[in-house]
């Protein structure tokens, strides 16, 4: 038998989902920055590096 009423859980997933989508977001964020520091950082030293 199929449950009667509301649907079971589904605004607790829904919020689970967008906060683990808000995480995983700001994770990317985090290394791409940390990425374009340090290329960054390894230009400067080969430019002083070659002079």
């Amino acid at each position: 038998m199929a449950k009667q009423g509301r649907e079971k859980n589904t605004k607790n997933k829904s919020k689970h989902n967008k906060l683990l989508a808000r995480k995983k977001n700001k994770l990317k964020k985090e290394k791409a920055l940390r990425q374009e520091r340090l290329k960054a950082i390894m230009q400067k030293a080969n430019a002083s590096k070659n002079e």
